[in-house]
């Protein structure tokens, strides 16, 4: 083991990273602490795991193809399947561009006192892409230590909270290494759900696959193939624990002050601290809903402004920090499905111009809590487009005419694939609670309809 070749080999872990946490991720964390308390900390911890396992499985198809997934889809798979798989993959990557635009929106929004309204916010996420397209110039490892740098801001911000709030210890040690959730029901368990599906994300595979082909490696030279598929896997345990850590101080600072509080409970202290904010909280019994402006809101209330503050640099770091994932992700998609070489300012400005235009619309008509719900929706899409990695990746590194001497053993096949069948299981759980929420017979016939529709195409990739 080298330290030194463990630094060369550092930097594509911490960019996929950043996907376990973008705004839709902490949106989730902090709504598992205030419905659940500490009791679903091992769902984070579980799901983590398995997102470290599917990780490694991207990281070793680019490392010894020297081809991403994308790239090996489009040779492996008819023009059909490959067409609507990356038409898949590309709502998902949407899907996160709209979550970073609401993020950063909302996170503007509270640094400026309510000043810039959310449409401004949302205004001003399109100039970052511009930004980060300039830092690309540069290099990549100058763009790894940027992203190094908003990894550290959220560690310190939401570090910040942890230590003001103070959380039980005792409790957060018994909900991450005990799996039990005591006298929990439907809106425990769906929240559980969705722990999962923002935690591990389709694109994800996609980018990590891709990002581990710029450190050169001679796939002639089996150890040294087997030496990179080493030091990738070390970077990404350790890029998760640090992204888990994070997760894990929302989590525990929303369950530690804000679990079985009632709306009433908050508008009193609002009112008391002078919140200009109270009004969001009506004075009934209702046990507290929180999102991320909210979570902000309440922070403010009960720690004080300088926690409002903190709460909302480190939103707008997690937001900024996966607006590049987003890019890469596509650049290295459009490349691979369609041997389409586009700019990448041209390819920014057509997914950014589609994430931004819908946000914009609601960010202009309707107010945050509208804002705030079209997360959930985006969290609900994200887990449809998880077996559209999740099997080709299984699938490809599985293969000994793709992967040679270093294709999956029977173990990783079978647990792989257990994996896979219980993440969509998982999924469509989440999907249907979604949809029967929201009561109105159209939606259950069309969601029906698109459902066999979907199952059928995951049958087929199977």
């Amino acid at each position: 083991f080298s330290f030194r070749k463990l630094w060369a080999f550092t930097g594509p872990g911490f960019l996929m990273s950043i996907a376990y946490l973008d705004p839709g991720n902490i949106e989730s964390d902090l709504q598992s602490g205030a419905v659940a308390g500490f009791k679903l900390l091992w769902v984070l911890l579980l799901a983590t795991v398995i997102g470290l396992l599917l990780q490694r499985l991207a990281a070793r198809l680019g490392v010894v193809t020297g081809l991403h997934l994308a790239e090996v889809c489009n040779r492996q798979y008819q023009k059909f399947p490959r067409i609507i798989l990356w038409l898949m993959v590309e709502l998902a990557i949407i899907g996160s561009d709209m979550q970073e635009v609401i993020g950063s929106a909302i996170a503007i929004n509270l640094l400026s006192v309510g000043k810039i309204p959310l449409w401004g916010g949302v205004l001003i996420t399109i100039a970052d892409t511009f930004v980060f397209l300039f830092l690309d110039k540069y290099g990549l490892r100058k763009l790894e230590a940027f992203f190094g740098l908003l990894i550290t801001i959220m560690a310190l911000t939401f570090g910040y909270e942890y230590i003001t709030v103070k959380p039980n210890q005792e409790k957060l040690l018994q909900g991450l290494f005990i799996p039990y959730c005591r006298d929990c029901g439907t809106p425990q368990l769906e929240q559980a759900v969705g722990i999962v599906g923002a935690v591990i994300m389709p694109h994800n595979m996609y980018l990590h696959s891709a990002l581990v082909k710029s450190r050169q490696v001679n796939r002639a030279d089996k150890r040294e193939v087997r030496e990179a598929n080493k030091y990738f896997f070390i970077e990404s345990c350790i890029a998760l624990f640090v992204s888990f850590i994070i997760n894990i101080f929302v989590v525990t600072v929303f369950a530690e002050a804000f679990f079985n509080k009632t709306n009433a409970d908050v508008n009193e202290v609002c009112a008391n601290s002078s919140s200009p904010h109270s009004s969001l909280f009506p004075n009934n019994n209702q046990t507290l809903e929180v999102d991320i402006y909210k979570g902000g809101v309440v922070l403010g209330c009960y720690f004080g402004p300088a926690a409002l503050y903190i709460w909302a640099i480190g939103i707008l770091a997690a937001g900024q920090s996966s607006t590049m994932t987003g890019t890469y992700s596509g650049q290295f998609v459009m490349e691979g499905f369609l041997n389409l070489r586009w700019s990448r300012f041209a390819r920014v400005l057509l997914t950014r111009s589609i994430a931004v235009t819908p946000t914009l619309f609601v960010a202009i008509f309707q107010d945050v809590e509208h804002l705030t719900g079209m997360n959930d929706f985006l969290n609900v899409l994200m887990s449809l487009q998880l077996p559209f990695a999740l099997i080709p990746v299984l699938t490809f590194t599985s293969l000994p005419s793709v992967m040679r001497d270093f294709a999956n053993g029977l173990f990783w096949k079978v647990a792989g694939g257990l994996l896979i069948l219980l993440i969509c299981a998982i999924n469509m759980y989440f999907v249907v609670a979604y949809v029967m929420s929201l009561n109105h017979l159209g939606l259950y016939v069309g969601a029906a309809v698109l459902s066999i529709i979907y199952l059928s195409f995951v049958a087929y990739l199977v």
